[in-house]
């Protein structure tokens, strides 16, 4: 039975299955490494939907059973072993909220001081640890684990944007979780990741700690004819039609990029029409670009002339093989090789550029679809 929501195409990573679009197989291989005792480096460009193949997935679990916990932890925006202990130990403390044992959790790390509240409006928790050394940072880490470890029952955690931890000061995290988790026989993990290049780097190089210690899943766009019938479907949930066309230019414009194509397909669904077609994908598309404009003038802003246009360069080409290749650099005008080099390097450290290996080499595109899009028509 579909839940009772007015728009089908949600924009949170994960409503509910009815509102999700395929992933079956990716589903059942990352269940099948997990409980089959691997661990899982899950890889793809952001907004891909690799969060929401997480919750998915989650749900999935529970189905089949229902005693094992799920975590998911995001570190996107954590900088220190301080952030990250704070967000593991808030996904932990809303779980076993949930489970009716979190004061046993609580009274288990009293040694480390927490303070624990509840934002009034969410309930979501909001913690704060006060340390006298660095050692008990790294002890935080290892009580959470032993807490859990000590329940005897399967676990699953998500750490997502799992890279980010290469960036804390002062600490060798990866070495000082390996450490940990080698040991956490009932917990299985998720490292998810948007930055290909640092994931692979972490879980292949013999000299790092998570050396070959996982199966790697890397999320691909959902085909097309799973994507159109979707779309089509989730229209006529709600007693609309969409033709045929119209479905065809919202894959194509959105490069069937997950988060662009329920954004667009979300944003027609708002055009209160009985049927839909070229006309309205093209009245989504403006109001799009007036919801985004400002956004992309402060991206402006916050870069160089140069980096703006080799950014602009690369949304007229839509992809390109060859970022440095003469042809390339005089149409427009971009310069020497070398000013060229620094500008690519620039915006895919910001991640303002995609960097896609392939067999023959890499493609570059505007990681924001939105984004390069508008460029062609300016």
């Amino acid at each position: 039975m579909c839940p009772k929501v007015n728009n089908p195409f949600a924009l949170k990573p994960f409503v509910s299955k009815d509102l999700f679009c395929d992933r079956d197989a990716e589903v059942e291989l990352l269940i099948g490494y997990l409980f089959g005792g691997s661990d899982v480096t899950l890889i793809s460009p952001r907004r891909m939907g690799k969060t929401g193949l997480i919750m998915r997935t989650f749900e999935e679990i529970k189905e089949r059973r229902s005693d094992v916990l799920t975590f998911y932890v995001d570190i996107m925006n954590t900088r220190t072993i301080d952030d990250f202990n704070r967000k593991l130990m808030e996904s932990v403390v809303a779980v076993l909220k949930k489970e009716n044992i979190v004061n046993r959790f609580i009274k288990f790390i009293s040694g480390l001081r927490p303070s624990i509240s509840y934002d009034p409006l969410t309930a979501e928790p909001q913690v704060s640890l006060v340390y006298r050394d660095d050692l008990e940072k790294e002890m935080t880490i290892d009580m959470i684990f032993r807490f859990l470890k000590d329940l005897d029952r399967e676990i699953v955690i998500a750490i997502d944007e799992f890279q980010q931890i290469r960036e804390y000061p002062g600490v060798r995290m990866e070495a000082v979780l390996r450490s940990y988790i080698q040991h956490l026989n009932n917990i299985h993990f998720i490292f998810c990741g948007s930055r290909k290049h640092l994931m692979v780097e972490m879980f292949t190089d013999a000299r790092r700690p998570f050396y070959e210690s996982t199966s790697f899943l890397s999320l691909k766009k959902i085909p097309e004819d799973i994507y159109r019938e979707f779309i089509i479907c989730q229209f006529r949930s709600k007693g609309r039609d969409i033709s045929d066309e119209a479905v065809g230019m919202i894959l194509s414009w959105t490069r069937r990029h997950t988060f662009y194509v329920q954004k667009l397909c979300h944003t027609i669904f708002n055009i209160q029409h009985r049927y839909h077609d070229r006309n309205d994908v093209l009245l989504a598309i403006n109001l799009i670009f007036d919801e985004y404009e400002d956004r992309f003038f402060e991206i402006r802003n916050l870069i160089t002339p140069a980096q703006w246009n080799f950014l602009k360069a690369v949304a007229n080409e839509g992809t390109t093989d060859h970022p440095m290749a003469k042809d390339f650099l005089m149409k427009y005008k971009i310069g020497t090789p070398a000013n060229a080099q620094r500008c690519l390097a620039s915006l895919l450290e910001k991640e303002l550029l995609l960097a896609t290996p392939h067999s023959e080499g890499t493609t570059y595109s505007v990681y924001n679809v939105f984004l390069s899009r508008w460029f062609e028509r300016c």
